[in-house]
């Protein structure tokens, strides 16, 4: 009985992370901590808890933190209060990265490529400003639109800016990451949120760079569930939403070999990007926002070790 009732519990998590269900909710900043606030108690369910329990270090205790994780053993040989942090949690500079191309506005139905990537930015920002980490957020299309450097003091405006973000103009990868490569000084973790809608060539030219410089990259590439599938049964004009160029297509003919094409572009991709060190997820913006939280969880928790 107890074993179903935290499934039942885990499913009903799922649900409220729906991003479907997260776009009622108009403020961005209660919309991150929803995600976070459930991801965290969905983990605190599991055998799992996706933090490291290796002992790092003492940080002073700061208004906010939770009295649960004071050391009172320390206290009573200091008369302070220190809290412990453990592996996962050190602070880190962590930025998003997040394309705000045309091609970004498309959806099938459900939210956009640009909506499921500013919820992502939103609730990765709370997670990590949580972890006490200096916070920062890069938007970008063909050159970078706006520039938050990582601070424990602009976690506000990130989220400010990701509330006004919005996709006109077409994208390329390499002129703005070379302005973030070269901006970026101190060494930290980037989350890269992007449909990278380049050849593989092109992408990779733009993003190792940033590897290069010392960073922990973490990369989301985020897609319509009809980018992926190809669902379409009637023909039509399909159009480039970058270039707006409109081909006609017969959706039955073309169907398979489109699904093997993306199939291989996204493999491809994979295969550079693990090549290069780089952790790297396809993201459908069909599904709960935990699943891209539990991997950047995961590929924190593995880089603090190294």
């Amino acid at each position: 009985m107890a074993v179903r009732s935290r499934v039942r519990a885990a499913a009903a998590g799922a649900r409220f992370l729906d991003p479907a269900v997260l776009a009622r909710i108009d403020n961005l900043e209660l919309l991150a901590r929803t995600v976070v606030d459930g991801f965290l108690a969905g983990l605190h369910r599991s055998p799992y808890l996706g933090f490291s329990l290796d002992f790092a270090e003492h940080r002073q205790y700061m208004p906010g933190d939770d009295i649960r994780r004071i050391d009172w053993k320390l206290f009573g040989r200091t008369d302070r209060h220190y809290i412990k942090l453990f592996e996962a949690e050190t602070n880190a500079n962590f930025a998003v990265l997040l394309d705000v191309s045309r091609s970004m506005e498309y959806s099938s139905g459900g939210i956009t490529k640009l909506d499921y990537a500013r919820y992502l930015a939103a609730a990765l920002l709370f997670f990590s400003s949580r972890q006490r980490d200096r916070v920062g957020l890069v938007t970008f299309d063909d050159r970078v639109v706006e520039y938050v450097p990582p601070s424990m003091k602009n976690m506000d405006t990130a989220l400010h800016v990701l509330d006004r973000a919005t996709a006109s103009r077409r994208g390329r990868l390499r002129p703005p990451l070379l302005t973030v490569a070269e901006r970026m000084g101190r060494r930290g973790i980037l989350a890269l949120v992007s449909d990278f809608y380049e050849e593989p060539d092109t992408v990779t030219q733009a993003v190792v760079p940033l590897r290069a410089r010392g960073h922990d990259v973490i990369v989301f590439h985020v897609l319509d569930p009809a980018e992926l599938t190809f669902p379409f049964q009637d023909p039509a004009g399909f159009e480039d939403l970058e270039t707006g160029e409109q081909i006609p297509v017969v959706p039955a003919k073309l169907r398979e070999d489109y699904r093997r094409l993306v199939r291989v572009h996204l493999d491809e991709l994979e295969r550079r990007f693990v090549g290069a060190g780089i952790d790297y997820r396809v993201m459908d913006t069909s599904e709960p926002l935990d699943r891209a939280l539990f991997a950047y969880l995961v590929a924190r928790e593995r880089l603090s070790r190294v």
